[in-house]
This record gives C-alpha cells, sequence and structure tokens, in this order.
C-alpha cells in the first residue's frame, strides 16, 4: 500500500522548517522532499490499516510543526 501527501505551505522556507521538523520521525515510515512550498510525502506500508494509521500519525505530526513554525515566524 502506498500514499502520497502534497502538503502546501505559504513558501519554500515554511515547508523545509516543516519536513525538517518531521525528519527525525519519518525513517522507515516515509519518504518526504520539499519541492518550492510543498511538501511531498510518501508513505508505505504493508496493509490498509497500517497506512491510515502512519497517515494519521504523520498529520498529526504536520499539524503540530505548522503550530511551532508559525509561533517562530511572529
Amino acid at each position: 500500500m502506498r500514499c502520497v501527501l502534497e502538503l502546501a505551505f505559504a513558501d519554500e522556507a515554511e515547508a523545509r522548517a516543516v519536513a525538517g521538523a518531521l525528519a527525525p520521525d519519518d525513517a522507515g515510515f516515509v519518504r518526504a522532499r520539499v519541492e518550492g512550498p510543498r511538501v511531498v510525502a510518501e508513505i508505505e506500508a504493508r496493509s490498509p490499516m497500517s497506512l491510515l494509521h502512519t497517515i494519521e500519525d504523520y498529520l498529526a505530526c504536520v499539524a503540530v510543526a505548522e503550530k511551532a513554525v508559525g509561533a517562530a515566524r511572529r
């Protein structure tokens, strides 16, 4: 099972900051890259439920990273 998420941010700096914050948890589960103001995350799993859980975890981490990056920019 495979899923590709494309997450849009205000600019490349914000995308890089979020991707950098998530990188330590990505190992073995998510391959992410920055393409301009977007983070493209490829997620693979052996079963649909495992894929769903990984996507949910990743998006929860994205939400926290977005808040942290937004707070740092103020």
